[in-house]
């Protein structure tokens, strides 16, 4: 990642944890920026992954690891008829329609996970052969949220620079220089 986590503004475990999160989330955001929905759409690698895609699946992988921490249902259900959906926009979906549901979503987990005793509480996982058995804990949940971020992350920089050779160390400055929150998807 280009971007970096200053240690002293987070002072202990959950700080640095959810400031780790939200640097993988902050390259998924970038790799958006000044893109309009039909580039974001495409699909200029050998993969069938695209950065709007990539958007709608992280946002969702985040809602259903809340619900799954939570004990609740996941709000979108995915089976092998509909799984390609998540990594697609479809019907009137936007990029910054989904760019807000995220921001919530990542606001809901972060009030989630602070509002618990410790980071050792745990949950139960549904039965799945990718899943652990056993239950985990909101500090294992913050690590794969972690480690899935940073994984799409750099799909995303892979695709950024197929679509138009912009680096990742470019869309920092980019956003730097745009301010934060501006310059968003055009």
């Amino acid at each position: 990642m280009v971007a970096h986590v200053p240690a002293e503004a987070h002072g202990d475990e959950l700080g640095a944890l959810l400031g780790f999160l939200d640097e993988g989330r902050g390259g998924i955001r970038r790799s958006l920026l000044g893109l309009t929905e039909e580039q974001a759409a495409s699909r200029p690698s050998a993969s069938e992954l695209s950065l709007s895609g990539l958007l709608k699946h992280v946002a969702e992988v985040e809602q259903n690891w809340l619900s799954y921490a939570k004990g609740v249902p996941p709000a979108v259900a995915r089976d092998e008829s509909n799984w390609h959906e998540c990594f697609r926009l479809i019907g009137d979906e936007t990029i910054p329609a989904q760019l807000a549901y995220w921001a919530q979503v990542s606001k809901d987990l972060e009030d989630f996970v602070r509002s618990a005793p410790s980071l050792d509480e745990t949950f139960s996982l549904p039965d799945q052969p990718w899943f652990p058995k056993e239950d985990v804990s909101l500090r294992w949940l913050l690590l794969r949220l972690i480690s899935e971020m940073d994984r799409h992350a750099g799909h995303a920089d892979i695709i950024r620079e197929s679509l138009d050779g912009r680096t990742a160390f470019e869309l920092v400055a980019q956003e730097a220089a745009a301010g934060e929150g501006e310059g968003m998807p055009g």
